[in-house]
């Protein structure tokens, strides 16, 4: 199965590339054209084109399923205000899985190095806190925050 959500990863990536970062597609046809049920269209969406990977994505019901997939351009800053996508993003607390999402989508996107996505990595993984869960999810989000904000400044 996870084959086939990959085939369906790489195609919606390879449309958003053709359509400027931008897709509109049919939950219904896309799951036509790959002969499989809608569901799986749901899993590759909502496990592949999350925020934290730098997409997102707006959904209407009815008529198969119309969905908006945009994926956000961090380099191009332009006409937004990016402190406010970044607090937005991460939120007042994050799991060590979705900022390594958010850290290897900037790195993907060449805000920052293979070093300091390492580093930053290594800030916020669980090992380096010594705090209750609760506040261990806090705590990364703060530092999460303020690395990236200063970085890509």
């Amino acid at each position: 199965m996870s084959g086939l959500s990959n085939i369906i990863e790489e195609f919606i990536k390879n449309l958003i590339d053709e359509m400027n970062g931008v897709v509109e597609i049919q939950r219904n046809e896309l799951a036509n054209y790959f002969d499989c049920a809608p569901s799986q269209i749901n899993y590759v969406l909502s496990t592949r084109f999350t925020p934290y990977k730098g997409y997102y994505i707006e959904s209407k019901r009815g008529g198969g399923g119309y969905i908006k997939i945009v994926k956000v351009d961090f380099k191009e800053r332009q006409g937004f205000d990016f402190e406010h996508i970044i607090n937005d993003l991460i939120g007042e607390s994050i799991t060590e899985s979705k900022a390594v999402d958010i850290i290897k989508t900037f790195y993907e996107e060449g805000l920052i190095s293979k070093k300091e996505a390492d580093l930053i990595k290594a800030a916020t993984s669980d090992r380096a806190f010594g705090v209750e869960v609760e506040d261990r999810n806090r705590l990364r989000a703060n530092i999460l925050k303020n690395i990236i904000l200063i970085l890509v400044e």
